[in-house]
C-alpha cells in the first residue's frame, strides 16, 4: 500500500507543534500500525530527517503504552491496542492522520508520546492494599464468591492506556478510576481501606487536571479491554458510602 500520513510534530513540552505530512509506499497489509511508523522513521533517518517520537513498549496489547490517536479515534479504527491495529483496517492511498492523546493531564513529551504519569500518581494515592495477604497458597485460605472473583478479574484487565480519557470530550479518567476502584471492591482483602482509597484516589484524580464524567460512554467504546461503563456507577456509590462515614 501507497499511504499519506499527517502526523502531529512537536519538539518539547513548551515548543509549538503542527501536523506534518509523510508519504509512505510499500507496506503490506499484515505489518502493525507501530511497524509502519518504524518504516516511516527508517525512511525519515536514511533522509537525515529527525524520526517520530512515539511510545511503545511489549506490542502484545498488554502494557498500554502505545497510545495514540489515529483519524480521531483511540488506537484507531479497531477496538484494540494501538501495537495490535494492522494495516488491513486501512486502504491503499488512504490518507491517516496521527496525534498523541489530547488532555490537560497528560502533556505531551515530544511528537506523539505524552506523560500519564498522572495514572501512576492515582494508583500510589489509593489503589493497592497495605494489609498482609500472605503468600500465594494462603488465597485459598479467604473465600471470594465466584460472581465477585469473576467481577475483579474482569474490571483488573484495565491497562492503564489512556484510550478513555483521550476519547471522552471531558478528558475524564472515571472509567480508569472506577476499574481500580472495583477490582479491589469486590475482593475481602480490599475492604479494610475501601473507604479512605475512593477517597483519595478521586481526589488525587481532580487534582491531576482530569475533567468529570457526564456518562456520554465514549470510555467504555473506545477502551481496548472492554472496562464496562457501570464500573463508574460503582465508583460513585462507593464515593458517597466514603462520605457518608466522614472521609
Amino acid at each position: 500500500m501507497k499511504l499519506t500520513l499527517k502526523i502531529w510534530r512537536q519538539a518539547g513540552p513548551q515548543a509549538e507543534g503542527g501536523i506534518r505530512t509523510y508519504d509512505v509506499d510499500e507496506i503490506s497489509e499484515d505489518m502493525s500500525f507501530l511497524e509502519m511508523l518504524d518504516v516511516l522513521n527508517e525512511q525519515l533517518i536514511n533522509d537525515d530527517e529527525e524520526p517520530i517520537v512515539f511510545d511503545h513498549d511489549c506490542r502484545e496489547g498488554i502494557c498500554g503504552s502505545c497510545d495514540l490517536m489515529i483519524n480521531g479515534e483511540a488506537h484507531g479504527p479497531e477496538v484494540t491496542t494501538t501495537c495490535q491495529l494492522h494495516m488491513r483496517s486501512f486502504h491503499d492511498g488512504e490518507t491517516i492522520t496521527v496525534e498523541p492523546w489530547r488532555a490537560e493531564a497528560f502533556p505531551i513529551i515530544k511528537d506523539l508520546m505524552v506523560d500519564r504519569s498522572a495514572f501512576d500518581r492515582i494508583i500510589s494515592s489509593g489503589g493497592f492494599v497495605s494489609v498482609n495477604t500472605g503468600a500465594a497458597p494462603d488465597a485459598h485460605a479467604t473465600p471470594v464468591p465466584k460472581a465477585n472473583a469473576d467481577r475483579a478479574f474482569d474490571v483488573a484487565t484495565c491497562i492503564g492506556c489512556g484510550a478513555c480519557v483521550a476519547a471522552c470530550p471531558n478528558g475524564s479518567a472515571s472509567l480508569f478510576l472506577g476499574a481500580k476502584i472495583t477490582h479491589l471492591g469486590e475482593l475481602p482483602q480490599g475492604q479494610a481501606e475501601r473507604d479512605t482509597r475512593v477517597a483519595s484516589m478521586v481526589a488525587q484524580h481532580d487534582h491531576e487536571g482530569f475533567g468529570g464524567c457526564t456518562n456520554i460512554g465514549e470510555c467504555a467504546s473506545a477502551c481496548p479491554k472492554g472496562i464496562p461503563l457501570d464500573v463508574i456507577s460503582q465508583l460513585n456509590k462507593d464515593l458517597r458510602t466514603a462520605i457518608r462515614h466522614g472521609h
